[in-house]
């Protein structure tokens, strides 16, 4: 028996029988999303909110997770309990800078359990149910993470832009990017794609220019669904998505280079990468069973919690 079907939440609630609620948590630098859950386990609501990511500021994660915790208990029609009812599990982005997950833990309210792990653990969690597997998650970053049989775990990745991130939507809007400015140097012919930026950004040299100086990694990721909206016409864009796809099954390569562990690929690009994939990364791919807020909530059966 796994560590993760030991004491489910039904052993929990009878080991502390205060716990009257179990909340899922999956926060990140573009939004806070919350399941809720009474103690035996049964759904009871779900919440979305504003950004949780460590790197914005402790106070203000604290202050997404609690407001959109509030926002559940009301979709359930139930008030907001004392916190001492509540036992959390957070998966969340910046955990692994160890400093602002001290803090962010120093912080806490009185819960009567709290577990914390980064978004990509409990993404991974989530995605094979506590059970062994992979995921490659592509979002605005990327990285790979893997569990395996001996409850043993591993990151691949994750290193964050602009050094890493490979394949992420920072990474293909960035290249996106670049080949503009190409375009608009006479360094090579625009395309569908660079026209296609051009006209995000405003226009035209001064405003490409503009843009470029204030980007950021969310920034350069709203560049990647013009990258994915051009590559059926433009071989340039085409070019950069099997490039993503490429370096999506390097990752999961490295994770398991035997082939031995089911890969889910996870993150708001994975399924619209998909079909730039090798089709030897597509025929290995089995589609997520859940998502990182239940990840989280698997979370607080773990005898060994990442954090």
């Amino acid at each position: 028996m796994s560590s993760f079907e030991r004491g489910g939440p039904q052993a929990r609630q009878a080991m502390n029988p205060s716990i009257r609620y179990l909340i899922g948590v999956d926060g990140g630098g573009t939004g806070t999303r919350i399941r809720l859950n009474a103690a035996d386990g049964s759904p009871l609501a779900q919440s979305e909110g504003g950004a949780s990511a460590l790197s914005l500021g402790i106070g203000k994660a604290w202050q997404a997770v609690r407001s959109t915790l509030n926002d559940a208990f009301e979709q359930a029609g139930l008030p907001v309990p004392p916190v001492h009812e509540c036992a959390l599990g957070l998966g969340l982005s910046g955990v692994h800078n160890k400093q602002w997950a001290s803090e962010f833990k120093a912080l806490a309210p009185d819960f009567a359990e709290l577990r914390l792990a980064t978004d990509g653990y409990t993404t991974l969690l989530g995605a094979h149910g506590g059970q062994p597997g992979i995921i490659v998650a592509l979002g605005t970053g990327s990285i790979g993470e893997a569990l395996y049989p001996d409850g043993s775990h591993r990151e691949v990745g994750g290193w964050g832009y602009p050094s890493g991130d490979e394949a992420s939507g920072a990474w293909l809007g960035q290249r996106a990017a670049q080949l503009t400015q190409m375009a608009l140097d006479g360094r090579r012919s625009h395309s569908p794609l660079t026209r296609a930026v051009l006209e995000f950004v405003g226009g035209d040299w001064q405003a490409m220019m503009n843009w470029n100086g204030r980007a950021t990694p969310s920034q350069f990721a709203r560049l990647a669904p013009l990258a994915l909206g051009a590559a059926r016409v433009d071989p340039e864009a085409d070019a950069l998505l099997r490039q993503a796809g490429e370096d999506a099954w390097a990752i999961a390569r490295a994770l398991d280079p035997k082939d031995e562990l089911p890969v889910a690929l996870c993150g708001g690009l994975g399924q619209a990468l998909r079909d730039w994939l090798p089709p030897g990364f597509r025929q290995r791919l089995v589609a997520p069973r859940g998502d990182s807020a239940q990840g989280a909530l698997l979370l607080l059966q773990r005898s060994n919690p990442q954090q």
